[in-house]
């Protein structure tokens, strides 16, 4: 059996579980892909999903890191991947990789990442000056209740903002409403209560200027913070 070493090592900022449930073993078509991820400091990080995406055929081989941040995984050989690492809502490509048509070949996979500890919905939709969730925030926010379900310990805040547009105790309304509905669907699909917080803080965390049309689009955001790992 042929081994060798592939380090990824990824400058990103990004974050994403179960337990090597048997042994699996490289054939003449199948690679054999053991991989472990930490962070730039060597912790093992356990509970994340990495993901390996068939440049060719686009089909996707998924697998969750075990309590210790190690995976095994088998993929077609002959082919390039790009490999992909689940942060929060956004499935993330951070390099690629080829897999030869070498038989009953065995690679180790070395990936370091540095997980956020806060995060922009992107994907998150309100209809204007309201917190009703628009149907398109659907995807995402399933996204993060898989992410939350896996990493069954983390609890986080979700985090409403506005720009400086009206009053600015309307705007803190209307971010805590945003927020807290946020919290009510990642609840309604399964997160317990205690895990998941809202806090709305209207105009008073911009994150770009608020003179231009730009700039108040960025700050108009739901965004999450990890307060406990």
């Amino acid at each position: 059996m042929k081994k060798k070493t592939i380090i990824l090592a990824l400058f990103v900022f990004a974050t994403a579980t179960a337990g090597l449930s048997q042994t699996l073993k490289p054939t003449d078509k199948l690679a054999l892909l053991k991989g472990v991820v930490t962070n730039f400091k060597g912790k093992p990080l356990g509970k994340e999903i990495i993901m390996f995406s068939n440049d060719k055929t686009k089909a996707i081989v998924k697998v969750n890191t075990d309590a210790n941040g190690k995976f095994e995984v088998l993929v077609p050989v002959n082919a390039t991947y790009s490999l992909k690492y689940k942060n929060f809502t956004t499935d993330m490509e951070y390099t690629k990789m080829a897999v030869p048509a070498d038989k009953e070949a065995s690679y180790d996979v070395a990936i370091k990442i540095d997980p956020p500890k806060e995060f922009v919905l992107d994907n998150v939709y309100f209809d204007s000056g309201k917190s009703t969730l628009k149907p398109n925030s659907y995807k995402a926010l399933n996204d993060l209740v898989e992410i939350l379900k896996i990493k069954n310990t983390m609890v986080v805040e979700i985090q409403g903002h506005t720009d400086d547009v009206g009053k600015e105790e309307e705007n803190l309304k209307l971010s805590q409403e945003r927020a807290g509905e946020v919290r009510k669907y990642l609840i309604s699909k399964g997160i317990e209560e205690n895990r998941v917080s809202a806090k709305g803080y209207g105009q008073t965390m911009p994150i770009a200027d608020n003179a231009n049309d730009a700039g108040k689009s960025k700050n108009r955001r739901t965004s999450l913070k990890v307060i406990k790992e």
